[in-house]
């Protein structure tokens, strides 16, 4: 992962891609959130939900810092109650994918330009009205970006993107990385 520089060229970090599983009960997305906020530190991306095991949730949290910081929280969490095992997929081979709704405009002359990104980029076009289409696209991050560029000059009307949901690669679960 590449490391993000500020304004004045001093290093924030690194993106992590953090995994923290939790029992699935009210109040424990509030207490994460939390610590993260006591810390100061801000989430780029959190997507949650139940796992196959209904009594577990899994969150994934993409956030931007340097390693000492980024330690220390993923210590604090292992503290948290709720919290089952927490993970930081940064240096693991891992599979990433994001959704993004998008509504753009789509008057009759450009409707086939659009069509054609669509096809490309393998997108579906699940809702048409008279002057706009909602576009339905899955994949990494890079690619949901790429789409989303080449849309801005139709006009994008609404956008909204999942978060980053992550999983290591092979027979490794959560609970065992």
């Amino acid at each position: 992962m590449p490391t993000i520089a500020s304004k004045g060229g001093q290093q924030l970090g690194q993106q992590h891609t953090i995994t923290i599983l939790v029992e699935n009960r009210p109040g424990v997305l509030a207490r994460v959130a939390g610590l993260f906020a006591r810390r100061g530190y801000n989430v780029d991306s959190l997507a949650v939900s139940i796992t196959e095991d209904p009594t577990m949730s899994r969150m994934t949290v993409v956030c931007t810092g340097d390693a000492y910081i980024l330690d220390q929280i993923t210590k604090q969490l292992s503290k948290l109650v709720d919290v089952v095992k927490v993970a930081d997929y940064t240096d693991m081979p891992m599979m990433e994918r994001e959704l993004a709704l998008i509504k753009v405009n789509a008057e009759t002359p450009r409707r086939g330009e659009i069509m054609q990104l669509v096809e490309i980029f393998r997108a579906s076009i699940i809702d048409i009205s008279e002057t706009t289409f909602t576009v339905e696209v899955t994949g990494d991050v890079e690619k949901i970006s790429a789409f989303e560029q080449l849309l801005r000059p139709y006009g994008i009307r609404e956008l909204v993107r999942t978060g980053r949901i992550a999983l290591v690669r092979g027979a490794r679960t959560a609970a065992q990385s």
